[in-house]
């Protein structure tokens, strides 16, 4: 079962990954996994003495990862308010694996199969008189670090059509530089697909020049 941690920008959540970290040097396993990275990059800043298993974590991935991202950074904050970051269940790592098969953008997880389970159970629904919406959290993914990642937000929002609503969005960092927009979304089912949207718009000319993939991380009916 995956492990869940929400606001971690609050001193609650803070306190929950602490205690989870009781006795861990790590998320989940005995060493450095993804998972380290998405609960990392959910930290808005040093956890502080307040929270010493949570700080110690924190400044370990912050020392194992300066070396991967060898520039001056100058700081950055995200506002407002993030998902749940859930990080997937522990897995014992292959022997001779290294960098170099590293997948930046990880394989698919149980919230990700779930979303598509619920998108293709909604499919087969008869339709009913009143249309309803669903609220959508979406990872749309570039090709490389040297997207602009301005331009790639700019060009998914410019996809309009009727029932369609862009919510809040963010950028998540995913490593070696590359960032991902995470973007929330809500559709009047009746009137927009998602499958539709992913292919006919986000992923097809001109946007693809931006955009590689899109996933949808979350589907909930409203």
């Amino acid at each position: 079962m995956a492990i869940t941690f929400t606001d971690l920008h609050t001193e609650s959540g803070l306190k929950s990954l602490d205690q989870h970290l009781s006795g861990k040097s790590y998320v989940s396993g005995d060493q450095l996994t993804k998972d380290d990275i998405k609960v990392y990059a959910a930290v808005v800043e040093q956890p502080g003495s307040a929270f010493p298993n949570a700080s110690k974590w924190f400044d370990s991935l912050a020392s194992q990862l300066a070396a991967s991202f060898p520039g001056k950074a100058v700081g950055v904050r995200i506002g407002g308010k993030g998902a749940p970051v859930e990080a997937a269940p522990a897995k014992a790592a292959p022997a001779g694996d290294d960098d170099d098969d590293l997948d930046l953008f990880g394989d698919e997880t149980e919230d990700e199969k779930k979303a598509a389970e619920e998108r293709e159970a909604s499919k087969k629904k008869p339709s009913k008189k009143e249309s309803g919406k669903s609220s959508i959290l979406m990872d749309v993914k570039p090709w490389d670090d040297e997207t602009d990642m301005k331009k790639l937000e700019e060009a998914v929002r410019s996809v309009e059509m009727p029932g369609l609503f862009w919510g809040a969005s963010k950028l998540v960092p995913v490593g070696y530089g590359i960032k991902k927009l995470q973007i929330m979304l809500t559709i009047i089912d009746d009137l927009v697909s998602v499958d539709t949207l992913i292919e006919d718009h986000l992923t097809a000319e001109p946007i693809n020049e931006y955009v590689q993939s899109c996933d949808i991380v979350a589907f909930n009916k409203i």
